[in-house]
């Protein structure tokens, strides 16, 4: 358990400063960030997924891996790949392999060649049956009051809430196993089902507000408009690249750091061409390493207004 006053970041460079490989850092903050659900809580009926502690085992297996990191490279491949949640997928079903818990990851269920039924994440061993587990990584902002519940986080291209994903996986993708079209694929039956949620929430700058149903100590940064960016702390940042999303920054060096100024001048080129929210890290630079303090999405000035029109229509 770590200090209630740090900041998450500070709790992980701590427990996870000596591991240098992205990729190893990516999964050590998918094995140990606190599960973004809280799973103790009745709202969810028992249906969220959680990895526990990371064991010192684990801990030794992730410095082993940092030192040699080819059986994970090998297990991604060679592939570019673009989309976050694929990537945290792989890095996860290396993980259950890599423990000898999986059965199988990404299982198509179909009705029929032109029907797609549902994809089971992961299977994983029980036993005489097998655990269904559906995992997604996260991110969401907090827009408006609570009056909306769980829709009140919404994701930054407003596509998609938390409350939206959450009846998705549970109305549907959590009953994957009893559908006929799932029997015949099913190695045993399906004793389990649950969701593992990881991620982070953002709240509007110099803000936080606890919700019942999201663990108390999850991962969260901020968001602010375009306007309001003078306001934040420090003079070092990096607009992180979404696969750089998972772990708070660290790396000996970064090309790409900006100071305010050039970060204002980057963000309002991107407004022109995009109404998409950028990620950004704030940093600091240390002998030999650069390390992240803080992070928050920059949102178009016309943010709020759209997003209070998608939740009150």
């Amino acid at each position: 358990m770590h200090d209630p006053t740090d900041t998450y970041q500070d709790y992980f460079e701590r427990r996870w400063g000596h591991l240098r490989r992205a990729r190893v850092r990516a999964l050590a903050w998918l094995l140990d960030a606190p599960d973004l659900l809280d799973v103790h809580d009745p709202h969810w009926d028992g249906r969220i997924a959680t990895l526990g502690p990371v064991t010192p085992e684990t801990e030794c297996w992730l410095a082993d891996l940092d030192a040699d990191p080819s059986a994970l490279d090998a297990a991604l491949g060679d592939k570019m790949m673009t989309r976050l949640g694929l990537y945290a997928e792989k890095l996860m079903a290396f993980y259950f392999a890599q423990q000898g818990r999986l059965v199988a990851h990404g299982l198509q269920v179909r009705a029929n060649r032109n029907d797609t039924v549902g994809e089971f994440d992961f299977l994983l061993d029980a036993g005489a049956g097998v655990e269904h587990i559906e995992f997604a990584t996260k991110f969401y902002l907090l827009q408006g009051d609570s009056t909306a519940g769980f829709d009140t986080f919404v994701g930054p291209n407003l596509a998609d809430s938390l409350g939206r994903k959450m009846r998705k996986v549970f109305d549907r993708q959590l009953e994957l196993g009893s559908h006929p079209a799932a029997q015949e694929l099913l190695p045993r039956p399906v004793v389990a089902a649950r969701a593992l949620v990881k991620g982070w929430l953002f709240y509007p700058r110099g803000t936080y507000r606890a919700m019942r149903g999201i663990t108390a100590g999850h991962c969260r940064g901020f968001w602010c408009a375009l306007e309001e960016l003078e306001a934040l702390p420090g003079d070092r940042f990096l607009v992180l690249p979404r696969l750089q999303w998972l772990p708070p920054f660290r790396a000996q060096s970064a090309t790409w750091m900006l100071d305010k100024a050039q970060l204002a001048a980057e963000l309002d080129d991107h407004f022109t061409v995009s109404d998409a929210p950028v990620l950004v890290s704030l940093v600091r630079e240390e002998p030999g390493c650069i390390v992240e303090f803080e992070r928050g999405f920059i949102v178009p000035d016309d943010w709020r207004e759209r997003a209070a029109a998608r939740l009150h229509p």
